[in-house]
């Protein structure tokens, strides 16, 4: 058996295992072994050395977990492998202080959900919503730390030529960097905005649609010299029916002519125009 090392609160005493290198501990011991140390917790004085040394002991004995949860990112590459784990690891302490036994479920299904959406947080904060090459990307970051530099030297923000200068790079190059930044992060249409009047508006009723009335100006160039072509009652009739939209009878009226009369004047007006707008296409 292993030695135990005995912290004493107020109101009980708590016997832990003491374990020399709690990071060689394999996972399928540390999951027993944690369930003293989470005992320990619950008793002890935050802030204490014997509840560092419990809360450090758990950190160190389920780092497997953590490794067990990057190992889904593995095509992210070695580089950047660094950072998951590391990110992982926020996510395993904070599991670590939020689980009570209490809970009667093990801690390995309560923390794997933690390591993970801290690390999915990771991709969401820090993943480029656009595919940017990598010169790029790193250029957006001298970028970003040239600009606030020169902003608080110059007090204002700095020019292109600036920029270029402080960089030492070519000032295509630094304009090259600035629209790149704008592939960094993406916004849904459909994500509210602040401050609007009715507390529902989207970022998609803010974009402008195409309007269909555009696609007729051609059409009105078009007509214009044809109309300007018929006589005088011809252009009165076009007038009165699509301009004052009176109904035929009303236009029968004013000329002192039937309905019937009127329809087959306005057939033959708008096949001459339709043959006219035709023949220009």
């Amino acid at each position: 058996m292993m030695p135990t090392t005995t912290a004493l609160t107020a109101e009980q005493t708590v016997d832990v295992p003491e374990i020399t290198d709690p990071s060689k501990v394999a996972p399928k011991d540390a999951r027993e072994l944690s369930k003293p140390f989470f005992d320990r917790l619950a008793v002890l004085e935050e802030g204490t050395p014997e509840y560092q040394y419990a809360r450090n002991t758990l950190i160190e004995m389920n780092m497997s977990l953590v490794r067990y949860a990057a190992g889904r990112f593995r095509s992210r590459g070695p580089e950047e492998m660094e950072d998951i784990v590391q990110v992982g690891m926020i996510g395993l302490i904070k599991a670590i202080d939020r689980f009570e036994l209490t809970r009667e479920v093990e801690f390995t299904s309560f923390a794997v959900p933690y390591i993970v959406g801290e690390i999915k947080r990771f991709f969401r904060d820090t993943s480029w919503a656009v595919h940017v090459p990598r010169r790029l990307q790193e250029a957006r970051v001298q970028l970003a730390r040239a600009n606030e530099e020169l902003r608080s030297r110059l007090g204002r923000t700095p020019t292109t030529k600036e920029l270029s200068e402080l960089m030492s790079l070519p000032e295509d190059e630094v304009v090259e960097a600035q629209l790149a930044s704008n592939g960094y992060k993406s916004a849904s249409l459909d994500a509210a905005i602040n401050g609007s009047e009715d507390g529902e508006a989207a970022l998609a009723d803010f974009i402008g649609e195409e309007d269909a009335a555009l696609g007729l100006i051609e059409d009105f160039h078009a007509l214009a010299p044809m109309i300007a072509e018929l006589d005088e009652r011809d252009r009165k009739i076009i007038h009165w029916r699509f301009v004052e939209e009176l109904t035929q009878a009303q236009i029968g009226e004013r000329l002192g002519v039937s309905q019937m009369h009127v329809s087959r004047l306005i057939s033959r007006l708008l096949a001459r125009l339709r043959e006219g707008m035709l023949s220009t296409v």
